[in-house]
């Protein structure tokens, strides 16, 4: 009787889940996507470029972590660069899927490129590399933005100012932007006094701080 029991419970299942395999696509109407050619390829391309970043910082902060160079406040500034630009792809990910896009065509939205380079001869001149880089992010943001206003691409007569997406990038990531530029700044010219003041001694009061620890 129990065979029985469980061959009818493992027939029903069976029906059950071929019904669910064979459920006829859904067919919702596409009108509330209306990001334009040109701002969806800009903004795929910025995805990538953050990757990238973090890529880089990732490297950046590997080399710092080495047992010959054992500058662990470098390290964890660019650790936690690494994570931040990270984040920021995350971000473009999420909206792009909140406004109806990354649907297909994933295959070269992420590819995982090694870094450009991976030894820094000093914090200084790491420090000057991270400040090229991010003014390179806030570039590539600012063309997004402007493909966004004025997309050749868009439809005649259809009105190709994407204003909210506009006003996300500008409120949110350009402001962070210009905040770590002058921090990165900030960094590199504190340091470049303390190096010319303490040389390589500078260098390592400079590290400590980082950690927040007084020497």
């Amino acid at each position: 009787m129990k065979i029985l029991s469980l061959a009818f419970f493992l027939a029903v299942c069976s029906a059950a889940y071929a019904t669910q395999c064979n459920v006829d696509p859904v067919n919702v109407p596409k009108q509330w996507i209306t990001m334009s050619r040109g701002c969806r390829d800009s903004v795929r391309k910025q995805i990538q470029m953050e990757v990238s970043a973090s890529i880089q910082y990732l490297a950046m902060g590997a080399h710092f972590s080495r047992d010959s160079i054992n500058r662990p406040g470098f390290a964890n500034l660019f650790f936690e660069a690494s994570k931040e630009e990270r984040q920021h792809a995350m971000k473009l990910i999420e909206y792009m899927l909140m406004r109806g896009e990354l649907t297909n065509n994933l295959t070269s939205l992420i590819n995982v490129r090694a870094p450009e380079r991976k030894t820094w001869s000093s914090g200084q001149e790491a420090l000057e590399d991270a400040l090229k880089m991010e003014t390179e992010v806030t570039k590539a943001i600012r063309t997004v933005i402007v493909n966004c206003e004025h997309d050749r691409s868009a439809a005649a007569g259809q009105d190709d100012n994407d204003y909210h997406l506009v006003d996300y990038l500008t409120g949110e990531f350009l402001e962070e932007q210009y905040k770590g530029q002058r921090d990165l700044a900030g960094k590199a010219t504190t340091l470049k006094k303390m190096m010319d003041r303490h040389s390589a001694l500078g260098e390592f009061i400079f590290d400590k701080k980082l950690l927040g620890i007084d020497i």
